[in-house]
């Protein structure tokens, strides 16, 4: 469940993954932020916060449940997040947290979900503006007739994380 708290100090870390370097924002001990390499709609570095060690709460937690995910071992993160944004775009992540691993909805499916069947745009637009990708599982989400649709970390990622989950993955190392 997503929660928000009144505005912290942000750190972040970089930690290596089979999808390339991710960037880790926390504040005041959640998560606030997981962002790709050339990620659209990420931050611009100065509001990333200083860089840490990676001691900083939840950057250990997160690192160990992203390795078992990567792993075959995870198929949901249990973590404490606090995305930034409207109340329709948190109510989408909330929605995104219970898509089942290995499972795609389309957007139209997600709009019915939360009540607003003719709000499908609405819904992909919040999706696009996820900043805690793979944990907020917004690479889930596909058009329609199942293609892929726009994902910020770019659609060869989003394919490879639809594939990965679908073979039950097991198949990606962690780097250490």
């Amino acid at each position: 469940m997503i929660t928000r708290d009144p505005v912290q100090q942000h750190v972040h870390t970089v930690v290596d993954s089979p999808y390339g370097p991710l960037t880790l924002v926390a504040a005041g001990g959640r998560l606030v932020g997981l962002y790709m390499e050339q990620q659209r709609h990420r931050p611009p570095q100065e509001l990333l916060g200083e860089r840490g060690d990676g001691d900083e709460q939840p950057f250990g937690e997160t690192v160990r449940q992203l390795r078992e995910y990567f792993d075959g071992r995870r198929t949901a993160f249990d973590l404490p997040l606090d995305p930034a944004g409207t109340p329709f775009q948190r109510t989408v992540w909330d929605a995104l947290l219970e898509i089942p691993y290995g499972q795609t909805l389309s957007y139209g499916e997600l709009a019915a979900r939360l009540g607003r069947p003719g709000a499908a745009r609405a819904v992909g637009l919040a999706n696009g503006r996820n900043p805690i990708g793979i944990v907020i599982p917004c690479h889930r989400v596909v058009g329609s007739t199942g293609a892929l649709t726009g994902y910020g970390g770019g659609l060869d990622r989003k394919q490879r994380l639809l594939d990965f989950e679908k073979q039950g993955a097991g198949q990606l190392a962690f780097p250490v």
